[in-house]
């Protein structure tokens, strides 16, 4: 029988992806400033409990297809676990893993009760049909039965999966069990006990999140120059945000490029046509520019609201922004984050920026609990509440052990999950 760390060494391999090292890196390099025990931090260095299911789905053709889908739970130390369910055809165990880590430090950083979990099914859901999804979420729901409950683990939307998603999500849950469930899913329709500013709220935050940095910085919000890197959920809802905020926009993009205009773009009017065709891709808005070149663009806010690994060593030399946002998780590489410190641009990080979305979802859990709803002002005034503290205490601690922001985060969020597994003990 293998010893326990040869046994943990073989485990790991298993989550071994690029991504889930850098989470594991950023643990451990904060893990001295954390100042918790090492046998503390050998627990919450591996997730508790990783599901790998197999789905069989039947197509439009009448083929079977059986797809692989992950469930990773990294925490359960302060409550249930919550994250998000994505469709990608590059999900794997690792970043499954990689993404509950930083969902555990979010949660504890913003004191909510939960962990961090992710999941996902390794498909392509562009080219499947709705039947075809409807489907596959049900089964996929039904394999995850013995592992998730609203006080077990709680789904929510992510990369391809939506509203709907979460209401097959739940109503699959719901037929298992005899009655409605409305709090196993966040992020759901109104209609079934979703909540009011739920889908706004990722990119609402961010720029909760930039306004309160530029008060520290001593810039005015209305007078920065952004660019947007993605125009999703969270791209192109932040790009409102600041617009309504009075910034300047001067480019976008999504997956079929960006579009750039020195002099600012109309962010409504590129919203809508998004809304409308789908994407950027045949709009006639600015100047055509590849993703690539809208990253070093010149700017004052650089918000990455796409995916992973976007600024790494190669790039960031060239970064001409004043300061760099996290919207999306783990786009900035270990490598690039010492560049960009080094050049004195400040990250502000993913965990702290996109906590927004997992906020609103803890307060329509609550809110399905109760069976009591609020209205959208006092959902984003208590979202505001919630992501100043955090911030401030992020700003504080960076400024205190002279690291950076990201630093600040981890260090924060660790210390809290730290605190309640040093009070629990580890049974039996």
């Amino acid at each position: 029988m293998a010893s326990p760390p040869e046994a943990l060494a073989h485990a790991q391999l298993e989550w071994d992806t690029p991504l889930y090292r850098m989470a594991v890196a950023q643990f451990d390099q904060a893990v001295p400033v954390a100042g918790i025990a090492e046998d503390t931090a050998e627990r919450l260095r591996y997730p508790e409990r990783s599901t790998i299911v197999s789905i069989p789905v039947r197509m439009d053709s009448g083929r079977r297809v059986v797809f692989p889908g992950y469930r990773v739970q990294h925490s359960s130390i302060t409550g249930p676990t919550k994250g998000g369910i994505r469709y990608d055809a590059d999900v794997t165990l690792g970043e499954c893993a990689a993404l509950a880590m930083w969902m555990t430090w979010k949660c504890s950083l913003l004191r909510l009760p939960y962990g961090g979990a992710k999941g996902g099914v390794r498909c392509d859901p562009h080219g499947m049909s709705p039947g075809e999804l409807e489907r596959l979420t049900r089964r996929f729901t039904s394999e995850l039965l013995p592992i998730i409950g609203p006080q077990e683990d709680i789904a929510a939307p992510d990369m391809a999966t939506n509203e709907q998603t979460m209401a097959w999500m739940m109503d699959t849950y719901s037929m298992q069990r005899g009655y409605a469930v409305p709090e196993i899913v966040t992020g759901k329709p109104i209609s079934i006990g979703g909540s009011v500013f739920r889908h706004e709220a990722t990119g609402a935050g961010v720029v909760m999140v930039v306004s309160r940095a530029c008060d520290r910085l001593g810039w005015a919000l209305a007078e920065q120059r952004c660019v947007v890197q993605g125009f999703g959920n969270v791209g192109g809802i932040a790009s409102l945000e600041l617009h309504a905020r009075g910034a300047s926009v001067t480019a976008v993009s999504d997956v079929s490029g960006g579009r750039h205009s020195p002099d600012g773009l109309d962010v409504p009017s590129l919203f809508e046509y998004a809304r409308e065709h789908g994407s950027l891709e045949n709009c006639d808005a600015g100047e055509r520019i590849s993703n690539d070149e809208l990253l070093e663009l010149e700017c004052d806010i650089l918000v990455l609201a796409a995916r992973e690994d976007q600024i790494n060593a190669e790039n960031a030399p060239h970064i001409q922004a004043r300061m760099i946002v996290e919207g999306a998780n783990g786009p900035t590489s270990l490598e690039a984050d010492a560049v960009l410190w080094e050049r004195g641009i400040p990250v502000l990080p993913d965990i702290l920026t996109n906590a927004g979305g997992v906020t609103v979802s803890y307060f329509e859990w609550v809110q399905d609990l109760g069976r009591l709803f609020w209205t959208r002002d006092e959902i984003r005034a208590k979202l505001e509440a919630k992501l100043s503290d955090a911030f401030d205490r992020v700003w504080d601690l960076a400024e205190e052990r002279n690291v950076t922001l990201r630093m600040g985060a981890l260090v924060a969020g660790i210390r809290e999950v730290s605190e309640a597994l040093e009070a629990r003990g580890i049974f039996p």
